[in-house]
């Protein structure tokens, strides 16, 4: 019987330290059955994505206190649907971000907002030079890229705001915006294609 018991807990053992370690690496699925419970828990996840919601949401609203606003909406919805999500059926981060999606879809439909240019990569913002003529270029660089953002698509604003402004990749902002990845991975050249045209054409 003792011979029994020994090798009981020398082969669960191991497996429950695993599942507490697994657990430590990434406690996300802990937090959000606890805070399913008790609204309390909800500190952690918020701790976690508060700022790239807000930077994603910035990218879409005029000024700051308007996006980190919109930003405590944003949570505050989750948190009161939280005790129907699911964890089976999609990434807790898609399901977060498909609420700021919608909210700031519904945000521009009562106000127009200006993309902000800081939703593209570095790589396409204008270059920065030091001496006064060529900040001023850089000055009408940036403005001319602002307008260019203005006239896009706001489906294609989009998808600059998910990549470049959350860091999302093409699987995760397929699940958000609900296309395939393969449309959603030509669209965003044929974004960053257009822009390097229009900047060899002003040049």
């Amino acid at each position: 019987m003792i011979k029994s018991k020994f090798i009981e807990h020398s082969v669960v053992s191991p497996l429950a330290h695993a599942t507490e370690a697994e657990e430590d690496i990434n406690p996300e699925a802990r937090w959000i059955a606890e805070a399913q419970v008790d609204p309390a828990a909800f500190e952690p996840l918020y701790r976690r994505y508060h700022v790239p919601i807000y930077h994603y949401l910035r990218t879409r609203i005029n000024n700051d206190d308007d996006a980190a606003d919109l930003t405590h909406q944003v949570f505050y919805q989750a948190l009161k649907a939280l005790p129907r999500y699911k964890q089976q059926q999609v990434p807790f981060s898609v399901w977060l971000y498909r609420i700021a999606h919608h909210a700031a879809i519904n945000i521009s439909k009562r106000t127009p907002q200006l993309a902000s240019w800081d939703a593209l990569p570095e790589t396409l913002h204008p270059l920065m030079e030091q001496g006064v003529e060529e900040q001023v270029l850089h000055t009408e660089a940036v403005a001319d890229l602002r307008l260019w953002l203005q006239q896009l698509d706001p489906s294609k604003r989009e998808l600059l705001a998910l990549r470049f402004g959350s860091g999302l990749t093409v699987p995760e902002i397929a699940a958000v915006v609900g296309k395939s990845q393969n449309a959603i991975k030509k669209q965003l050249s044929r974004i960053i294609q257009s822009l390097k045209e229009h900047y060899s054409h002003e040049q």
